[in-house]
């Protein structure tokens, strides 16, 4: 049986909003970011997209890996973890809101978080030609549990549709937004002919469990290098599974 994988959560990296700013953990500073990666690659792991991961899932690779997600889409994800990620080797799968190219933050403004722009296509565009992956994150940022039926199968198969269109690649990777759903949006996903989706379930990966509702482990402002180890490494995140 293969040993549990973890795929690593993150969202900004960019330096801290001002004390007290909502959802103020989400965002890892550049140079935390830097030396997890550097951590990660001077341990042995390797970084990889989850399309690059899914042999690995699959049991039909082995090796230690992580996979690593942005969650949104961020520009700072461009400018500040693009950079890092290639110095290392590493790939990853950035999930794009796509009604929202160019765009912001616009699901968060109303929670006092600080907007913050999202890559627009041509960042898109430079993101993929650097050698990383672009994943499905709906088209509008929906909580799927607030959704009827088809309002949520056209948030979902429409973004597939649009990123694919736009840019040319397979999106084959999906994440469900504030991890938020029930079983049919599974099935959902999986009938839109995506791979995996992702969840804000707390865990490493570990064999058997389903390809649309794999666990993460989130990366925090405050997830301090020996933090990160116990979480990549050891069953520190796994008992926190529901």
């Amino acid at each position: 049986m293969r040993p549990p994988i973890p795929i690593l959560t993150y969202h900004q990296v960019d330096a801290a909003p001002p004390a007290g700013s909502n959802y103020r953990s989400l965002v890892v500073s550049p140079g935390a970011f830097a030396r997890q990666m550097r951590m990660l690659r001077a341990l042995g792991y390797r970084g990889l997209s989850m399309t690059a991961l899914e042999p690995y899932l699959r049991g039909e690779k082995s090796g230690k890996v992580v996979g690593i997600t942005l969650d949104d889409g961020y520009v700072n994800n461009l400018e500040h973890a693009l950079p890092v990620l290639r110095r290392f080797g590493f790939s990853a799968t950035c999930y794009i809101v796509s009604g929202q190219l160019g765009g912001s933050n616009v699901w968060d403004h109303a929670k006092g978080v600080p907007p913050k722009p999202l890559m627009d296509a041509a960042q898109l565009g430079a993101w993929i030609l650097g050698g990383q992956e672009i994943g499905a994150h709906t088209r509008n940022h929906v909580d799927l549990l607030q959704a009827d039926d088809a309002q949520a199968r056209e948030e979902i198969e429409g973004c597939k549709r649009d990123l694919e269109s736009r840019f040319g690649v397979p999106v084959r990777h999906f994440c469900y937004p504030y991890g938020f759903h029930r079983p049919q949006h599974a099935a959902m996903v999986r009938d839109a002919g995506f791979a995996t989706a992702t969840t804000t379930q707390r865990a490493r990966t570990r064999a058997g469990d389903d390809s649309y509702e794999l666990p993460r482990v989130p990366v925090l402002r405050q997830t301090s290098l020996p933090l990160l180890w116990m979480k990549v490494a050891t069953g520190y995140e796994d008992r926190r599974r529901g």
